[in-house]
């Protein structure tokens, strides 16, 4: 069957790349074609069948068959009986973000995003100490050093290489701190041309490495620094332009420690030279869920509105927590992007708008499934990238029967308010 190759916006990974094609046949089936290559991307597409975008996939309530007004009216009784739900997961685009927020306001949810530890991990350092961050094009043109903090992006991000412009013809020295398994060889081979490589093995653990690394770049315990932390720190004093690049998922539980050293090293820098960090996270809709989440609210996500206004509780409306203190009484997750992104498991009545591949998954007592769109497959929507200034546009592939998240979001908050309204 012959396949039209299409241009293509993954939104697979944190950095939404834009230069892929992919092959969509007459069917409907997807395939990644052209010159780019990446594993994620491919897996990806690899979970959306000719028949995955259809009405092949019912919505479920209670497990069983159903329709989707059905389904929208199951899961506005659930809402309109919670009297604390918890909206999770929020894999969804710019539009299907702005509808939860105003169903999440009309309900008093709190809303946490999937990997919303290692978001929150970022946050509370930016609103502790501030931040100095970059883009992915800044790296690509000005970078003559980049410093990848405790390893290198590897399955988070696969194009990692490509994107910050590391095969390009620019003078650069790649420093790993903190190598992960695997590593120095993949580092190895991206030496060649002006382009050399490093790699720098942790002094303890990484957060003792990277107060040390703070410590040497602003010439403190210069007796007792070791000399590869020393060399580094000269190394990135004697660069134009140093980029510090790491991931939060990857720190921790106290991961914003490590990160308010890195912006430490930052700020030191900047008094004489440029510097900068880009942190690599938010995939999945996170970001960008926080983002719209912001603009509307003023607070970030892990706040509830509520009687008492907004609260932001960037500890306590951890998901695992709240569902572990029994402190909700009913989940919405949504997943428009990641099949294997399920919601945690629990016993609390169930709302998922999620991946068609999530329905047996989600097919229990207690729960409405409905299967939605993902954009830049079946829709068209927004990203904010990980970096995020830059807004990514999403063009669906094919046409699909199932509703996008915005679609379903606003259709569940006009079932409740006419259930209010009667």
């Amino acid at each position: 069957m012959s396949a039209t190759a299409q241009a293509w916006t993954c939104p697979f990974c944190p950095l939404t790349c834009d230069r892929f094609q992919v092959d969509v046949d007459a069917a409907g089936a997807l395939a990644l074609s052209g010159d780019a290559e990446c594993p994620l991307a491919r897996r990806s597409l690899a979970g959306f069948t000719a028949s995955s975008g259809q009405r092949t996939t019912p919505c479920l309530v209670d497990g069983r068959p159903t329709d989707l007004p059905t389904a929208i009216a199951a899961a506005a009784q659930i809402l309109a009986a919670s009297r604390q739900p918890l909206f999770a997961g929020l894999g969804a685009d710019v539009a299907g973000a702005r509808a939860l927020y105003p169903l999440a306001c009309a309900t008093g949810a709190i809303c946490d995003a999937a990997g919303g530890a290692a978001l929150m991990q970022g946050l509370r350092a930016l609103q502790d100490r501030g931040q100095f961050t970059t883009t992915i094009a800044e790296v690509r043109t000005r970078a003559d050093l980049v410093v990848f903090i405790g390893g290198l992006p590897g399955d988070a991000a696969p194009l990692a290489r490509e994107r910050l412009g590391l095969r390009d013809a620019l003078a650069r020295h790649l420093v790993v701190l903190g190598p992960a398994a695997g590593d120095e060889a993949t580092l190895a081979g991206w030496a060649g041309g002006d382009v050399t490589v490093e790699s720098i093995a942790l002094q303890g653990d990484l957060h003792t490495t990277i107060a040390l690394l703070a410590a040497a770049t602003a010439g403190r315990m210069q007796a007792t620094m070791p000399a590869a932390l020393q060399a580094l720190a000269a190394r990135l004093h004697a660069a134009r332009y140093a980029v510090l690049v790491g991931l939060p998922g990857r720190l921790g539980a106290h991961g914003a420690l490590v990160i308010e050293a890195v912006h430490r090293v930052v700020g030191v820098l900047n008094r004489k030279t440029r510097a900068a960090a880009l942190w690599v996270g938010g995939g999945n809709g996170a970001a960008t869920s926080n983002q719209v989440y912001a603009w509307l609210s003023g607070l970030p996500l892990r706040t509830r509105a509520g009687p008492r206004g907004l609260e932001h509780e960037p500890h306590a409306f951890d998901t695992a927590r709240l569902i572990a203190d029994r402190a909700v009484d009913a989940l919405l997750w949504v997943s428009a992007f990641d099949a294997d992104a399920l919601p945690p498991a629990s016993d609390l009545p169930l709302v998922v708008l999620g991946h068609p591949q999530q329905a047996c998954a989600c097919a229990r007592a207690g729960s409405v499934f409905m299967p939605v769109a993902t954009p830049g497959i079946g829709a068209a929507g927004h990203l904010f990238r990980t970096d995020g200034t830059v807004l990514m546009p999403l063009h669906a592939l094919r046409s699909e029967a199932l509703p996008a998240v915005d679609e379903a979001a606003r259709s569940i908050l006009a079932a409740l308010e006419q259930r209010r309204a009667a």
